[in-house]
Parts: structure tokens; C-alpha cells; sequence
């Protein structure tokens, strides 16, 4: 038998992979033990930390404020193993902890700590207020401190009985309005010409990509739209902190004047102002906390129990007639997408699996989304009006954002309920089809052929929009906003020209949205709960179950590889403004904004039929 060296090296190959592939299965079956026993430890150890009297409950919020955690269960193992902190805290989460603890006699009052609290808007941080309020009202106090209070931090901590701030902390109150940046020349200069076809003279989406500034009419909205929802920061503050209407603002108004007689600390003028009980270090607070409640020998501080070790000590209810809640949280698109985000698809599904469950009796649809695609929209609206039509109540809850799309999955319901500070409407539709035929003439480069017709080659970006393809795209665009005000009306029991006269993309809070029909009630989340239950002849025990999915492996390899081409588009972007000296969180809103307007040229029809506000949180 004659001897080959490849045949030798083969078998060692095979060898090293054989041993490879046992090591990798070993290692993850131990993982996976590993796992077991945790759960198993987890499971039968009770319900974890046992309460003593005079315990105080620390909610120290931490990340985004949010309707529903983005991802699935698997990336946020993941995330804790790489020692990943949690970068946002569901809304639910909070109120369901404060109402407990507010019931509950081992609890003896709340230490808020909001230094870590991000992103939220207005509706949810009134939500939480009125969950403290409630806490409140059970005798029980609420003691807020922070190295520094942001505008949103400090319109929860304006709701405690007592406020402190660090010494060198500030109070930074600086009101609602924001700046855009405007595109028309920089695209101009690379010769990206952008067609936008739309409806509706408010529908002020695409401004940024066809002009250098907003249009009077966006303006306008614009400013309407802040003021009222400052009045109902600032009145709720005021009210919260007892003080005379006007406060902030002239507070505001008189800042250098203030802080010079306060001898330039923020610290001493928030403490002049009223807006803080006193100034006090962290050891301090901890001292005030040991005197209110009670002392923890071992831990060398007041007794105390963490919001996530208490909000794993409540123990859910899985039986019994319930209301189900759909969460459409984020911009929606047609088909599948994961938590944190609204698929047609992916949300429809949720619905019917709520409808088609007889112990769900009614059906709560939390909104929290400028909007995004008109047909995605079309599809969970329908599921709705199947699931009214099947004999189960449907009620719209509007959290922050309920705009556009956002509006329009909320037009098959009983009732539609939303926060005063709600964003709402912008009835109107776009669609925006870029084209690069001037940037590869700057490069040298042509295009040329024959077509057996016109529509043909008409979705070719590197040729000039054809005005004929034009007029097609909007005719389109005319007949869903049409079939959106026909709809509207409709639900609104009104008519379609009532609608258009409201409508036009223009943007409305929650309480002028009542004001114009476009809404039942201005209410709470808890509102809309008891409603669907109430509606549903549902007692007073009746359970809240919220219907989700996990991700599967497929979703999770498709968004990994649509995730790496955004974030390969980003980060180009970022290198290339970088240098020019802008900064890094600019660069970084400002490539966001010109990838979005790329992706508008993604799969087989070049363009897209949108309804969506540009809305961000104030």
C-alpha cells in the first residue's frame, strides 16, 4: 500500500475538526445546564428578597422610557452576559410596581433616582406622575434626589413630596422646540435630485430633503404643537410643586438676573425658585432615608429593595377572563418585524392570536408610532375592524406618538383614548422616489438602451424621474390619502371633507384632537383598560395579559444582515463629517436622516407610499 501524504493530512484535519465540533457541543450543553439549574434555583427559591417593615422602594429608572424592550429574550441574555447594562424600562413595569407597592404594608415610601432616565416623552412621564400621585394618596411618601435634573427627570421628581439636588447640580427647565437640518443644497451640490409627491399642506415630512428651511406652514404647526404641549408641562409642574401660574416662565425669562443674586450656583437658584426642597450630598439622602424608615445593619444603609427585585416579587395571573394588550410601539412596515417595532404582518398576527383566545374578552391597542407604511397600516387596521366585528371591544390607547400610520391603525375601535399630550393626527400621505442621474453625469458615466415600453425602465434611479411615472405615483398618493379620510370619516362618524378640513399631514395634541373629533376621550392608559373591561362586562378581577411573540431564528439572521448594511452606511457617513469638524452626536442624527432617505429605494418598487409625522419627542 503505497504511502500519500495528502491522505495523512487529511485525517489530521479531520481529526482537529472532529475534536472541534465535540469541544463546541460540550461547551454548549454545559451552557445549557448551567442555564437549567439557574431557572431551577430561580424557581423554587420563593419569591426572592423578604420584606421588612419601613422598607423603602428605590426606583432608580434607568435608559429610555418605553412601551415595549426592542429585541427578544435571547439578545437581552446576551447583552447581560457581555455586562451590558438595560438601556430602557417599560412603562408598565413602573406603574405595575408603584401600584403594588402602594397596597403594600412592608412598603413605606419611594426614593426616586432619575439620573439615569433617558429618552421619554411627555405622555409617559405623565403617566408615571400620576402613578406617584397615586402612591401618595396611600399616605406614603416620595422622596426624589439627583446629581441634576433634565427637563423630563424633573417633571417626575416635581411629583415627589420631598426634591433634593446635589449642591453643584442644576435644574435644567429649557422648553420644546427643536431645530432640523435642511438638505436641498448639500444634495444639490452631490446631484441627488429628490421628487416628492404628497398630500396634505402640513404633511412636512420630506422638507429637510427638498428645501433649505421649513415652510410657513410647518411652522406653524410646529409652533402650535409646542406651545400647548409646554403649557401642559409647565401647569403640571407648577401644580405639582404648588406654585403661582407663570413660575417657570419667568423663571426662564429672568435667568441671568436670577443666577447672579443666587451668586452664579443653579444649585441655589432652583432652591430660591422653589423648585427643590434642599440641597443635599448622596450620604445625606441616605441619612434622611434612615431617619424616615429604617436602618439596614448589614448593608450600612436604609432598608430598601430595588425596582427590578421587586417588580420580580409580583406574580402574574394566568387564568381567568382578561383583557389582551397589543403593543404597535415604533415605525411600521409591511411585513414581519420584532419587539419594538410594528410589522403588518407581525402585528396583525398578535391581534388575531388575541381574538382567537376565548379567555381574552376584549382587546387593548397601545399606539406609540409616527407611523411609517400606508399598506402596513391598512393590514392591522383591518384586523381590528375583523376583531370588532367578531364581538370583541376594541380600545386605542395613544401613548407618546399616535401620528399619521399611527392614526390610521387606530380608526377600528370602540374608543379611542388619548393623553393630553399625545401626538396626533397628520392625516396625509408621501412618497419619495430619489434619483442620482446628475451625480454619475459629475462621474462620467451614462446609461442607454431600448425598452419595449416606457414603465420599463422608469424605477431606474440613475435616469431623471419620467414625468408621466410622475403623475402615476401621484394619482396613487391621491387615492390613499382618499381611502385615509374616507376611512377616518367613517370611524369618526362624520364626513370625509370634515376630515380633510383637520387633516392635511398637520399635527395635533391629544386635547386638540377631542377638540376636533378626532378622538373620543383624553385619558390614561388605565382609562383604556377599564374601558375594554367595562365594555366587555368584564368585574373588577378581571386580569391584564399582553400578547407577544419571540423572534424567530430567521428574523434574527434577516435583521442581522439588514443591520449591518445600515450600520456599514452609517458608519461612512460618520467618518466622512467627522473631520469637518462636526460633532459626533450631529453627525450621527444627520447620517440617520440621509440613510432613511436611501433605504426609500429598497426592494422591487423604488418608491413607497407613506404615512408618517417625522415626529420626536419633544
Amino acid at each position: 500500500m503505497s504511502f500519500s501524504p495528502f491522505r495523512l493530512i487529511g485525517r489530521g484535519f479531520r481529526f482537529i475538526w472532529n475534536a472541534l465540533d465535540v469541544g463546541r457541543r460540550f461547551l454548549l450543553n454545559m451552557i445549557f445546564l448551567a442555564l437549567l439549574v439557574v431557572l431551577a434555583i430561580t424557581f423554587f427559591s420563593g419569591p426572592g428578597q423578604k420584606l421588612d417593615e419601613k422598607t423603602a422602594l428605590l426606583l432608580n429608572l434607568k435608559g429610555a422610557l418605553v412601551e415595549q424592550h426592542s429585541g427578544g429574550v435571547r439578545e437581552s441574555l446576551m447583552a447581560e452576559a457581555k455586562g451590558d447594562t438595560q438601556k430602557t424600562t417599560q412603562l408598565r413595569d413602573i406603574l405595575q410596581v408603584l401600584d403594588a407597592a402602594a397596597k403594600d404594608p412592608k412598603i413605606s415610601s419611594v426614593v426616586l433616582l432619575l439620573d439615569d432616565l433617558d429618552a421619554a416623552g411627555l405622555p409617559m412621564l405623565r403617566e408615571v406622575a400620576a402613578a406617584l400621585e397615586r402612591f401618595k394618596t396611600s399616605g406614603k411618601k416620595v422622596v426624589a434626589w439627583g446629581s441634576s435634573y433634565d427637563q423630563r427627570q424633573y417633571f417626575l421628581a416635581a411629583h415627589a413630596n420631598e426634591v433634593y439636588l446635589h449642591p453643584m447640580g442644576t435644574v435644567m427647565l429649557n422648553g420644546f422646540g427643536r431645530y432640523r437640518n435642511y438638505y436641498r443644497d448639500a444634495l444639490d451640490k452631490l446631484g441627488v435630485t429628490v421628487n416628492l409627491l404628497k398630500v396634505g399642506t402640513y404633511k412636512s415630512f420630506a422638507e429637510p430633503y427638498i428645501a433649505n428651511e421649513p415652510s410657513p406652514a410647518a411652522n406653524e404647526a410646529d409652533s402650535s404643537l409646542y406651545n400647548a404641549m409646554w403649557k401642559i408641562y409647565t401647569d403640571g409642574v407648577e401644580k405639582a410643586r404648588k406654585l403661582p401660574a407663570g413660575t417657570i416662565m419667568r423663571g426662564i425669562d429672568d435667568l441671568p438676573q436670577l443666577l447672579n443674586a443666587a451668586g452664579g450656583s443653579v444649585a441655589k437658584l432652583a432652591l430660591n425658585t422653589k423648585l427643590v426642597d434642599g440641597l443635599k450630598t448622596r450620604d445625606e439622602l441616605r441619612q434622611l432615608m434612615i431617619a424616615i424608615g429604617a436602618k439596614d445593619e448589614h448593608a450600612k444603609t436604609f432598608r430598601q429593595i430595588s425596582f427590578e427585585d421587586y417588580l420580580f416579587k409580583q406574580k402574574p395571573q394566568f387564568l381567568g377572563d382578561a383583557v389582551g394588550v397589543v403593543i404597535a410601539a415604533g415605525e411600521i412596515s409591511d411585513g414581519m418585524a420584532p419587539p419594538g417595532a410594528i410589522g403588518g404582518l407581525s402585528t396583525s398576527n398578535l391581534i388575531r392570536k388575541a381574538r382567537e383566545d376565548d379567555q381574552i374578552k376584549a382587546i387593548v391597542l397601545r399606539v406609540d408610532s409616527p407611523g411609517g407604511s400606508a399598506f402596513g397600516s391598512e393590514l392591522i387596521r383591518r384586523e381590528l375592524e375583523l376583531t370588532r366585528q367578531a364581538g370583541k371591544p376594541v380600545v386605542i390607547s395613544m401613548s407618546n406618538v399616535a401620528a399619521s400610520g399611527g392614526y390610521w391603525i387606530s380608526m377600528a375601535s370602540d374608543e379611542v383614548i388619548a393623553d393630553a399630550a399625545t401626538v396626533t393626527g397628520s392625516i396625509g400621505v408621501f412618497a419619495i422616489f430619489p434619483t442620482a442621474d446628475k451625480v454619475i453625469e459629475k462621474l462620467g458615466v451614462h446609461t442607454g438602451g431600448t425598452t419595449t415600453t416606457w414603465l420599463s425602465d422608469a424605477l431606474n434611479p440613475l435616469r431623471p424621474l419620467n414625468p408621466r411615472f410622475g403623475e402615476v405615483i401621484q394619482a396613487g398618493i391621491n387615492n390613499i390619502y382618499l381611502d385615509f379620510t374616507t376611512k377616518a370619516a367613517v370611524a369618526r362618524k362624520t364626513t370625509q371633507a370634515k376630515i380633510d378640513e383637520v387633516a392635511q399631514g398637520r399635527v395635533w395634541t391629544g386635547q386638540q384632537a377631542k377638540e376636533r373629533g378626532l378622538i373620543d376621550t383624553v385619558g390614561s392608559y388605565g382609562d383604556a383598560l377599564k374601558s375594554a373591561a367595562s365594555r366587555a362586562k368584564l368585574g373588577a378581577n378581571y386580569r391584564v395579559t399582553y400578547i407577544e411573540r419571540d423572534l424567530s431564528k430567521f428574523d434574527r439572521v434577516y435583521n442581522m444582515l439588514g443591520g449591518s448594511v445600515a450600520q456599514v452606511l452609517n458608519d461612512q457617513f460618520k467618518v466622512a463629517l467627522v473631520p469637518t469638524g462636526i460633532p459626533v452626536a450631529a453627525a450621527s442624527a444627520m447620517a440617520s436622516e440621509l440613510s432613511w432617505l436611501a433605504d426609500m429605494n429598497k426592494g422591487n418598487k423604488g418608491y413607497m407610499a407613506m404615512a408618517h409625522c417625522l415626529c420626536s419627542l419633544p
